[in-house]
């Protein structure tokens, strides 16, 4: 795989799933942007031991305002963004009645609507440039449920079709959009 000029923004990239999809990418010669909660500085210095300085921008997913301006920053310092790759997860678990209301919000707006927000900011250049690869990260519980995990597998489900409708809606163009849908995997969210 043979990225050179290419640039991939990877949301929940400083650990986990989402830093070893970085470091792949960085191995096959994008650029990259990379987005997480905490400290970014150890993902960062994994990526650059690949020969890539890549770019970070610590956007609160929860917020469409910090999504635009992630977005103006990767395409204002590299260009555009050819490659996104929506990682970025939450987890809380709980029976549907005692789940709380502001943790059910917050997985909704990161495991869900920064997949929408990010894919509706790409497309345009991706458009323009007549390709682009669009890839979710959905879940194994975007296809099956489990219990008390009612925010988790509605968001997954969602990301899921949304990622149906883009793959229609650029099927004729260079554009592809996949989800992939991982089973457990033993990652920091995990852990928590």
């Amino acid at each position: 795989m043979n990225l050179h000029g290419k640039t991939a923004l990877v949301t929940g990239s400083t650990s986990g799933i989402g830093l070893g999809i970085a470091k792949v990418l960085a191995q096959a010669g994008a650029q990259l942007v990379l987005n997480g909660f905490g400290d970014s500085s150890h993902a960062r210095a994994e990526v650059a031991a690949l020969g890539k300085i890549p770019g970070y921008h610590d956007a609160d997913l929860r917020d469409v305002g910090q999504i635009e301006a992630m977005m103006h920053y990767a395409e204002s310092t590299f260009g555009g963004v050819d490659i996104v790759i929506n990682n970025a997860g939450i987890q809380h678990v709980a029976p549907v009645e005692q789940f709380p209301v502001d943790k059910w919000n917050d997985i909704l707006a990161i495991n869900l609507s920064s997949v929408f927000h990010t894919t509706r900011l790409a497309l345009p250049g991706m458009r323009q440039r007549n390709w682009g690869r669009i890839i979710n990260i959905a879940s194994v519980h975007g296809l099956v449920a489990s219990k008390e995990k009612s925010a988790y597998v509605a968001a997954k489900h969602a990301v899921v079709g949304l990622t149906k409708t883009v793959a229609l809606e650029t099927a004729r163009s260079g554009i592809t959009c996949n989800a992939i849908c991982p089973g457990w995997v033993l990652t920091p969210l995990v852990q928590q």
